[in-house]
């Protein structure tokens, strides 16, 4: 009948988050305006995405996806986070970490230029942009060009130094 996915039922529960602690391979970083973002999510949109864990010896939890939700979690001052155990040896632990990391992928940044000129028309500021986008005002501004200039700075105020030049020297 063609390949088959062994499926496992996994729970998601609540555990201590002092019974969670981090892997000692992961090879994943984030720049500190990703968990800016990521904290930002975290505090409007919940616990969205339980930690992967295996279960060790000792009843703890190491992580084998999470380590920066479970960064922040620590830092908000969670008592518990959600997990999701898995059942892998330490090789396929691994390469579970690798593949979570690998599978999210990028933003493609014309993707990106167009949902900033959609969040302009939706009436946000550049700032406010920045903020919910995790970008600082040089990402922002970069990615309006992009667009397309006069979508994205229509509503601008400019200065009247073309006016004031043009005026002096009669062009």
């Amino acid at each position: 009948m063609g390949n088959t996915i062994d499926m496992v039922a996994t729970e998601v529960k609540m555990v201590a988050i002092s019974d969670v602690y981090a892997n000692d391979y992961n090879p994943n970083i984030v720049a500190a305006p990703e968990m800016v973002l990521l904290e930002l999510s975290i505090r409007e949109n919940g616990f969205c995405y339980p930690l992967a864990v295996i279960k060790d010896e000792e009843g703890k939890y190491c992580i084998v996806d999470g380590f920066h939700r479970y960064t922040v979690a620590k830092k908000l001052g969670l008592e518990q986070v959600p997990i999701v155990e898995l059942h892998h040896s330490i090789a396929k632990r691994i390469a579970a970490t690798v593949q979570f990391n690998r599978a999210r992928g990028t933003h493609q940044v014309l993707d990106m230029s167009k949902l900033v000129i959609r969040l302009i028309k939706e009436g946000l500021s550049d700032a406010e942009i920045g903020i919910v986008l995790g970008m600082d005002e040089d990402e922002v501004f970069r990615l309006k060009q992009l667009s397309g200039l006069k979508e994205a700075f229509k509503n601008q105020q400019f200065s009247k130094s073309w006016d004031e030049f043009s005026s002096k020297y009669r062009f």
